[in-house]
C-alpha cells in the first residue's frame, strides 16, 4: 500500500490516543513505517470483538449477582483475563483458581489468597470481597 493511500478512518484508536504503525512504500517503492489510526474494516472487526468481550463481562456480573460462580471470575472478565493469565498472576494452579472461582470456597479464602486476587485486578481486598454483581 503506497503510503499516500494509507486508510485514516476515525476508530477505536483515536479516541484512545493511539495510532497504528503499519508497513507502506513510499514515492520511490521503498518499504517504510507510517502511522494510521484506522480503516473501516478494522474498526467493525474492533467494535464486535469489544461487545463480545462486554457480553462476557454482563454475564459474568450476573453469575456473582446470582450466586453461581465467586467475584474472580467476574473481576477476571473485567480485566481480559483467562484463567491461565490469572493462575499465573496470583502463582496458583489453574485447578486452584477454578475452585477459588465457586462461591462457597471463595468465602472461605484467607485474606493473603485474597490480597494475590485484588492486586491481580488493581482493587482492594474489600473491593473483591464486597462485589455482589449489583
Amino acid at each position: 500500500m503506497k503510503k499516500q493511500d494509507l486508510p485514516q478512518d476515525e476508530s477505536n484508536l483515536k479516541s484512545a490516543n493511539m495510532t497504528e504503525v503499519l508497513y507502506v512504500t513510499d514515492e520511490n517503492d521503498n518499504y517504510t513505517t507510517a502511522n494510521s489510526i484506522g480503516w473501516d474494516a478494522k474498526k467493525a472487526a474492533l467494535e464486535e470483538s469489544m461487545e463480545l468481550i462486554n457480553e462476557r463481562i454482563e454475564e459474568a456480573r450476573q453469575n456473582v449477582a446470582n450466586n453461581i460462580v465467586s467475584p474472580i471470575i467476574y473481576f477476571m472478565e473485567l480485566n481480559k483475563m483467562d484463567l491461565q493469565v490469572l493462575a499465573a498472576y496470583v502463582d496458583k494452579w489453574q485447578w486452584t483458581v477454578k475452585r477459588h472461582a465457586k462461591p462457597n470456597i471463595f468465602k472461605k479464602l484467607s485474606d493473603s489468597t485474597l490480597k494475590k486476587y485484588a492486586d491481580a485486578f488493581g482493587i482492594s481486598v474489600d473491593e473483591l470481597k464486597n462485589f455482589d454483581g449489583k
